[in-house]
């Protein structure tokens, strides 16, 4: 399958890379990524914690993929995640 593929205006062909997962054990809650989405990607929910975490961070607010259909894999999260929280990949078409 061919990835989707854009052209940036200077006319360089670009492969966007599209959010796949967020590292919740990573994300400290600060709401950078959140502030930076124009498409609304992201929301703040309680930590899922597994069930044999013992840690006492059961109230701890972090981020959440809500929308990941509407990346528009600009990448804006990542680049100002300071936990490194994000992993992305190209889609196929």
């Amino acid at each position: 399958m061919a990835q989707i593929t854009g052209l940036t205006r200077g006319g360089v062909e670009w492969t966007p890379e599209f959010v796949t997962n967020l590292d919740q054990a990573k994300c400290i809650g600060c709401g950078r990524c959140y502030k930076v989405c124009p498409r609304n990607v992201l929301d703040l929910v309680e930590r899922e914690l597994e069930d044999d975490d013992d840690s006492d961070d059961d109230n701890m607010m972090v981020m959440s993929i809500a929308n990941g259909a509407d990346c528009i894999g600009c990448g804006s999260c990542g680049r100002v995640c300071p936990k490194d929280c994000y992993t992305y990949s190209p889609a196929s078409v």
